[in-house]
């Protein structure tokens, strides 16, 4: 049965098909190893990790039920456990004191439970969106500002060529596939959809972000009610980045009454300096600060009327921002769009500290939905055009810095009068070679159907159901570390300790004391490594056991004490 098996007849009997699950009971315990994850149950319970797993997710009888298996995968995500297989290293008994169990169950009989609640494509991104619904339901009218930007995950592996996709953190052509997500103005997510074949931003907000948000974004009474009494007002708003841009685009979502806030891609001249005033503004994440800040209307190519706002750096530089946001101050313009790198850092610290890009499992599928690629004959007359127009770019350069001199004799005169002549044949050649590639290149679909391209160039799709499952116990995680953190931040001299403080408590050991007299467990955490850090993590004790958290699957309250 394995290393530190105690509850031998509930296993045997599990076995038999005569266990639907094994009770929660926990058992006195010192000095348990990353006990600290515990502190976490409250926020991780609040943001929704077993709200929903009866509907949507079952499993067979066995020793170890649902509720388990779930926080188990949210308790490894935040105690950075970044892999099922890494489970071998950590003590199997230590941690099944953490669940109320005799010992988590191995990487074998946990790669078996997840196989079973991904068995059925599409339920991971069920589960997300009703999480997601409810995460957006929380926010205030106020808050309603919504971020979309792509996340290529780059694949290494072999089991297919994926299409190359452009790494910006990496400035490389990388094969892998793309997510496309929407976040809070803070960083924390709602949701993701994955492209094997990047569309592209524009495309993506359009067909797929933009109709997601409509339905799952619902509009209060009141906001109802204004957009009735007002046709300039809004029902939410979407940030996005230069890729985006889109004149189009802005006039489209302002006829479905979504306010659009991105970077012009053509700013124009600049704006003289003296239009530029100093404003005291606060950002998303609380810092007080100063821009320069100056706004006008500008018409888009085509027509379309927008505020345009630009903040003026030290340096000199202008930063233009667009939005069809007609009724919030321009300084919140200016704060809601640099807010976007809450989203970089996001992405920044999930492939840190949640490994967000490492596979769930290995395998491929066929692509069975109307996905249409590039055409791999127009990507190769398209490479050769942009060879050769190089190569003209070069020779007329060279022929234009050729300058005949008054000095020269008869044969140098002769020499210069030959080069100029071959390199116009040459330029002339390779306009005509140019304008040859530029007709076959026209004649051939620029893009095509996945399923009609040549066998040496195919691919299948990555199985995504489980990197879907597993990624959303990792958005849960990082929601329930956020509001831990934000719980912190006021307690700490510097706000940007408090996800690194957590991090310590995660690691940090605890005792573990069931009282079934009075219905509690107490988890002790051990002393950290300062003072300060102990007080303040007692004042979160506070605030945790002010929730009257109940352990699942017990009648136990959570009582946290630091000592």
């Amino acid at each position: 049965m394995g290393y530190a098996t105690t509850r031998t007849s509930e296993r045997v009997a599990a076995a038999m098909g005569l266990l639907a699950s094994a009770p929660v009971r926990f058992q006195a315990a010192c000095d348990v190893p990353r006990g600290g994850v515990l502190l976490a149950l409250p926020a991780v319970l609040a943001v929704g990790l077993l709200r929903h797993t009866a509907a949507l997710y079952t499993l067979p009888n066995g020793f170890y039920g649902i509720a388990s298996i779930f926080l188990l995968l949210a308790l490894m995500a935040l105690a950075r456990i970044k892999s099922v297989e890494q489970l071998r290293y950590v003590a199997p008994g230590e941690w099944g004191n953490l669940l109320g169990l005799d010992r988590i169950p191995e990487v074998r009989t946990l790669r078996q439970k997840l196989e079973i609640l991904c068995q059925q494509t599409g339920q991971a991104v069920r589960w997300n969106t009703e999480l997601a619904r409810e995460w957006i339901a929380g926010q205030r009218e106020s808050e309603l500002v919504f971020y979309a930007d792509g996340h290529v995950r780059v694949y290494s592996g072999d089991l297919t060529a994926l299409p190359r996709h452009y790494v910006a953190r990496e400035r490389l052509c990388l094969r892998g596939t793309t997510d496309y997500w929407i976040n809070a103005m803070d960083g924390q997510p709602f949701f993701f959809v994955n492209k094997e074949v990047d569309p592209g931003l524009l495309a993506t907000l359009r067909d797929d972000l933009v109709p997601w948000l409509e339905t799952n974004a619902p509009a209060s009474v009141e906001l109802q009610q204004r957009m009735h009494d007002d046709p300039l007002q809004h029902r939410f708003t979407l940030v996005f980045d230069r890729e985006g841009y889109s004149p189009a685009f802005f006039r489209e979502m302002k006829q479905r009454r979504i306010a659009l806030l991105s970077y012009h891609k053509y700013p124009g001249d600049a704006w003289p300096a003296e239009e530029f005033s100093d404003c005291t503004v606060k950002l998303a994440g609380g810092e007080v600060t100063s821009m320069k800040l100056a706004e006008r209307g500008s018409r888009l190519s085509n027509g379309l009327w927008v505020r345009e706002v630009r903040k003026l750096s030290e340096t000199g530089r202008q930063t233009s921002i667009l939005s069809t946001n007609y009724r919030a101050d321009y300084t919140a313009l200016a704060v809601s769009m640099f807010a976007r790198w809450s989203q970089e850092n996001f992405y920044k610290y999930m492939r840190q500290h949640y490994n967000l890009d490492r596979l769930a499992e290995y395998g491929t599928e066929p692509i069975t939905d109307p996905i249409r690629t590039v055409n791999p004959a127009w990507r190769k007359l398209d490479s050769q055009i942009r060879a050769k127009t190089e190569n003209r770019r070069r020779q007329l350069a060279q022929f234009g810095a050729l300058d005949l001199q008054s000095s020269l004799t008869e044969p140098e005169v002769a020499r210069y009068q030959q080069k100029k002549a071959g390199l116009q044949d040459e330029i002339e050649n390779l306009n005509r070679e140019i304008d040859e590639l530029k007709k076959q290149r026209k004649e051939i679909p620029h893009h095509i159907p996945v399923q009609d391209l040549p066998e040496s160039d195919r691919f299948s799709r990555l199985l995504t159901e489980r990197k879907h499952f597993i990624d959303t116990i990792k958005l849960i995680a990082y929601r329930a570390e956020t509001s831990m953190a934000s719980l912190l931040a006021d307690r700490l001299s510097r706000e940007d300790d408090t996800r690194a403080l957590l991090r310590q408590i995660y690691e940090t050991e605890v005792d573990l004391i069931p009282d079934l007299s009075s219905s509690t467990l107490t988890v002790r955490l051990h002393h950290l490594t300062q003072a300060a850090h102990d007080e303040a993590v007692r004042q979160l004790c506070n605030e945790l056991n002010a929730t009257e958290t109940i352990f699942p699957g017990t009648d136990l309250k959570l009582v946290y004490q630091v000592g």
